[in-house]
């Protein structure tokens, strides 16, 4: 996927075993946060800045999820352990990481996803799209960044 591809529907569990689909979502953008692993150090911190940028996501009407490839329970644990309550964290496990592979993200030596942000606009095109060294934890200032300047250049037009 690149930048101006409209991004396919989709429909996975979230760690409450509740279905997230991408449609459903109508006035708000989807932040996709791809991440190898759960259970591992920079994974947590990088589901850990979703959950404590929440309240400036929303205000920019972006809606932000974590992916990985594992289980749906495996998330629910996870999510317990970091004491996350807010944000969807998304099992990408069946068919094994499927939307991962849609979108250019998944290693195929590895099984799991790179560390990519993924930026849905309201139309469901891709409008902002990182893939990050495995040892980095995502910047979610890019993302916020990147908005504020889009909707300024709107407003200079």
């Amino acid at each position: 996927m690149q930048i101006g591809d409209t991004v396919p529907d989709f429909t996975l569990k979230d760690q409450n075993r509740e279905e997230f689909n991408l449609y459903d979502i109508k006035d708000k953008m989807v932040l996709l946060s791809f991440h190898p692993l759960a259970w591992t150090g920079i994974c947590a911190k990088q589901m850990q800045s979703l959950e404590t940028t929440k309240a400036e996501l929303d205000e920019l009407d972006v809606l932000a999820v974590g992916i990985s490839v594992d289980s749906d329970p495996s998330k629910n644990a996870w999510a317990k352990e970091l004491r996350i309550e807010e944000t969807r964290l998304l099992s990408d496990f069946w068919p094994h990481g499927e939307l991962a592979k849609t979108l250019g993200v998944f290693l195929d030596d590895k099984g799991v996803a790179k560390r990519a942000n993924v930026l849905i606009g309201k139309n469901k095109e891709v409008v902002f799209m990182k893939i990050y060294e495995m040892s980095v934890v995502p910047d979610l200032d890019e993302i916020t960044d990147f908005i504020r300047n889009k909707r300024k250049k709107r407003r200079e037009l």
